[in-house]
């Protein structure tokens, strides 16, 4: 059953099939969007469905991604990952219903997962075994390992700046590793020259529109997590504008579907270094190209391959877009792993310190539910969180030694 009505371009408007080979518009270059046949949709009960389904995975969703999933084939368990309730850091900050939807139990350790997944099955479904990207580390990790699980090749290009992390992931899988002299930028121009000699499936989220079909139901867990009464404000943190354009979509499909009746705030959250969606948005002016300056290397992109879709997900829903300085990200994620004991690699942890920052701006407040979703495991950036966290006690195998030390210390190690 194709439950995909058409695409649409998202400058010119023009309508294609859904089976159309085209990653972008023919006339003007415009990314594409999926379009859902929302009628035919809303004869399936699809909330029945997804309550009911015995599947503890992205596929209980299958109908609205509008990808085919052949019989038989078993992917990784992508989805379903944990929103918990933040109680301990909500009460810190004076927030009454704080949630933080942890991205990183996903099986590559980030959110990426949920496009790379959908990205396998086109390359299937097209006859297509090798698939390629550029991607600062997650998006890369995630299509090896979920290309990996279902006898795919993967091509990466990844910037010279790429974590060992996440390096050691692509290397794991099996993929091939480009790994560019330059930034994403270099790295991203590379892979869509080769993509298009080759011929290789395109995995890049911002020009693949299939992709934020996957991304988006990350939005569509959340809701079913709030029994689809949907939370006030969701905060996520930003660097191409697939993942913030996914999660908008996801509410707008519950939204068509008669699901749910709103679409929460979206906030989204750039490191002061590279926040070129922050200044287009205070300028009101278009975006603009700019330097890759920050530790968070997840949302270090300084020309976004998606933003029509990302300013209109803060746009459409109310919300409203914040800088953070990388000193705020650390202390978020040190922060957050003491309280929650979630461990958060940078580019995840600007959520947390963009939800503080929209607190203190009014953008939050205290009887709001808020959810802020982390998109990446720590794990994947392990060399910068302990330039961030304080130094292991070295000590001799001596318990005078320890007794002695704990003692000195017992009002730090007590608070």
């Amino acid at each position: 059953m194709n439950t995909i009505k058409k695409l649409e371009c998202t400058r010119c408007k023009r309508l294609l099939p859904p089976d159309s080979k085209h990653y972008c518009c023919p006339d003007c270059q415009g990314i594409l969007e999926v379009i859902p046949d929302y009628p035919l949709l809303k004869t399936k009960n699809l909330k029945a469905l997804w309550t009911t389904s015995p599947r503890k995975d992205i596929w209980r969703y299958l109908p609205l991604i509008g990808v085919p999933k052949p019989e038989g084939i078993e992917t990784l368990r992508v989805g379903n990952t944990p929103l918990y309730q933040a109680n301990k850091l909500g009460s810190l900050l004076g927030l009454f219903h704080l949630y933080v939807k942890d991205e990183g139990l996903n099986p590559t350790q980030s959110l990426k997962d949920r496009a790379s997944v959908v990205a396998c099955l086109q390359a299937i479904e097209s006859k297509k075994n090798v698939i390629a990207c550029a991607s600062t580390g997650n998006a890369a990790s995630s299509l090896a390992g979920n290309a990996a699980k279902l006898g795919l090749k993967a091509v990466i290009f990844v910037p010279s700046r790429a974590p060992a992390g996440k390096l050691a992931q692509l290397l794991a899988y099996d993929a091939l590793v480009i790994r560019v002299d330059g930034d994403y930028q270099a790295a991203f121009s590379l892979s869509e020259k080769a993509i298009a000699h080759f011929g290789w499936l395109n995995r890049n989220a911002a020009i693949n529109p299939y992709l934020i079909e996957g991304k988006k139901t990350v939005a569509l867990e959340i809701a079913e997590d709030f029994q689809f009464q949907v939370p006030d404000a969701i905060v996520v943190s930003v660097g191409d504008g697939c993942t913030i354009g996914g999660v908008y979509k996801g509410f707008v499909d519950l939204v068509q579907l008669g699901i749910t009746n709103k679409i929460p705030r979206i906030i989204g959250v750039q490191a002061a270094g590279c926040n070129p969606f922050v200044r287009a948005f205070l300028s009101k002016r278009p975006l603009e190209a700019m330097a890759e300056n920050t530790l968070a290397d997840s949302i270090a992109v300084g020309i976004p391959r998606n933003p029509f879709k990302a300013m209109r997900a803060v746009f459409e829903s109310g919300g409203t877009w914040l800088s953070v300085s990388d000193t705020q990200i650390l202390d978020a994620m040190k922060l957050l792993g003491k309280t929650e004991g979630i461990f958060s690699e940078p580019a995840a942890a600007a959520s947390i310190a963009g939800m503080i920052q929209a607190m203190e701006k009014g953008f939050i407040q205290k009887e709001d539910h808020v959810v802020c979703i982390s998109t990446g495991n720590g794990l994947k950036d392990t060399k910068t969180a302990l330039e961030a966290l304080k130094r292991p006690v070295d000590l001799k195998n001596d318990f005078h030694q320890l007794l002695d030390y704990i003692t000195e210390n017992k009002g730090e190690l007590l608070s």
